[in-house]
Order: C-alpha cells, then structure tokens, then sequence
C-alpha cells in the first residue's frame, strides 16, 4: 500500500478506536483495527510483506511497566514468548531505548532465546547497539559532558533543595533524575526543568524529559534518528512502532516521513494517563504493556 498522501492531518480525520472492526478481515483473529486510513495501511502492507517489515519498541513503559525504581523494571512476563514467535517472521525487532543497551537486554531477558537471532537493541537512542545473533556491543567513544554533568549534579540538587524523594540514575551514556518518589513529583519535575537544562547546555548536553524524569545526554542521537538508520539498513517497506512516552515523539515524526516516503507505518501507544501526546498522535492505542504484547501476540498468530 502506499503512503497517506491527503492534506490533511491523517491522525486529526477519525475518531480513535481501540478495538476490532467487525468489518476488518482481521477483527476475528482479535487483531484490533487502527482508527486512521494510515495506520490501517501501515497494518496492511505489514501483513501482506511481513519479511520486509520492521518493528520498533520502546521498552519502559512500553514493553515492560513503569515502576519507581527503573532498577527494578523487568519486560513484561509474555514479551519474550510473544517476541519469538513474531520476530522470525519479520524482517527485524529493534528495541530503541534510552538506557543502556546490556541493561535492557538483562531486563528483558532477550539474550539466548531462540527465535530472537533478527532481535537489536539500540541503546542509548542509537548510540550503541547490541545485535542477538552476536552478543555483542558496539558503541562510540563517549561525550566528555557527561562526566562533567556526573560530577556537579549532586551540588545543584543540594543548592535547589530538590534532594528530597528525586535521585540520580546513571546510565552510561547519560544521567537522568528521577522525581516519581518526591511528594509533589509534578512540581518538582517543573522546578528542575530550567537549572538541568542549564547545567546541560553548558557542558554540550540535552534535556530529554520522559516521565517524572529528566534525562541529560549528548545531542545528535534520539529515538527518531536511530529508527530511521536502522530502517535504512535492513531497507523495510513496512515500520511499526509502539512507545509511551515524549521520548517517542521523535520516533512517531519518523513514522511519518517514511509515510511521505512510501513507506506504510502504524504508530502504537502503550496508554497510560501520564502522556496524552503520544495518544494523540497515534494510530492504535493499546492497554499498556500487557496491550503490546498481546498486539505482538496477534500479529504473529496472524502471521502464520
């Protein structure tokens, strides 16, 4: 199928549905129907050329629940089945997450399980990745910045009185302060949005909020830029791609030009009542990572 080509705004058209159309071929299998005409075709041209189609998931919030302690976030316990039986039928599963790519593949359970050889991780938002059929890691040198963010945000925590219920979550490639456990942890996300952009900005670094937390990391990389180059590679003619969170955002836009570029996309939301944008923009909203999974599930029983 072709890419939408209207004028107008494909996502803006139609109401948002969540469930199966009794008109949809594929509503008796339980596959739900996407409330856009470009979601739908993204559906269509993925079950019609399932070798040529690529799928994207974010993993917190997406593909595993969102808890106060990231430390503590495991995949959701059907991801790893429901992945294995999809992933040897498509062209390639890519887990694009913020954190570090080892972490999320000991979180996910993702290393050694037969079915996933097609499976990456690209950790860090693209930065490094991690390929199933190797084991391995590969990454760049790392930005100076974030060394120099490690060593003065425990200071500028103190001086803005924020230490109180927010902490520090090293990632690597990028530190992030958390503010879910801080009484207030709306205002306090708010209160820290201008000093952290600050301290970023002088050392070379961004703010990516998500949320309750802000991450500061290099420039140059994010979720959108890292599926794009990766769709590139393995030249997908179809892109699904469900995530949570503002993170994603960048990964919707690039759904969106591979449309204008003839490629059919769906985009996915893993609902939850923190973020509306990504529900907004979405073609299917699912029921949080117990939803992905089952829509992971679907499409491999559809699939065949």
């Amino acid at each position: 199928m072709g890419s939408h080509t209207d004028s107008t705004d494909p996502h803006a058209q139609e109401p948002k549905a969540t469930g199966p159309d009794t008109t949809d071929p594929g509503a008796a299998d339980g596959l739900p129907t996407p409330a856009t005409r470009a979601g739908r075709e993204g559906l269509e041209a993925l079950l019609a050329r399932p070798e040529s189609a690529l799928i994207g998931l974010d993993f917190d919030g997406t593909l595993a629940p969102i808890v106060p302690d990231p430390e503590q976030a495991r995949a959701h316990p059907d991801t790893v089945p429901a992945l294995a039986a999809l992933a040897p039928k498509v062209a390639a599963v890519a887990v694009v997450t913020g954190r570090p790519p080892g972490v999320a593949v000991r979180h996910g359970g993702f290393a050694g399980v037969p079915g996933l050889e097609h499976l990456v991780v690209l950790g860090h938002y693209g930065a490094e990745r991690w390929d199933a059929a190797t084991g391995t890691v590969t990454a760049p040198a790392p930005h100076p910045g974030v060394a120099a963010v490690r060593a003065e945000l425990p200071g500028l925590l103190d001086r803005v009185g924020a230490w109180q219920g927010t902490w520090i979550e090293e990632k690597g490639r990028a530190v992030a302060v958390h503010t879910r456990r801080a009484a207030d942890p709306q205002a306090a996300f708010e209160a820290l949005r201008e000093p952290l952009t600050d301290l970023a900005t002088r050392h070379g670094l961004i703010v990516e909020p998500g949320r309750m937390v802000l991450e500061l990391r290099p420039p140059g990389m994010d979720k959108g830029v890292a599926l794009m180059e990766y769709a590139r590679e393995i030249g997908a003619r179809s892109v699904l791609y469900a995530g949570d969170d503002l993170g994603d955002l960048p990964a919707y836009a690039t759904v969106d030009k591979l449309r204008s570029d003839g490629v059919p996309g769906l985009l996915v939301c893993s609902g939850s009542d923190e973020v509306t944008e990504l529900r907004e923009r979405s073609d299917l909203v699912v029921d949080g990572p117990a939803g992905v999974v089952q829509l992971l599930r679907t499409l491999a029983a559809r699939i065949g």
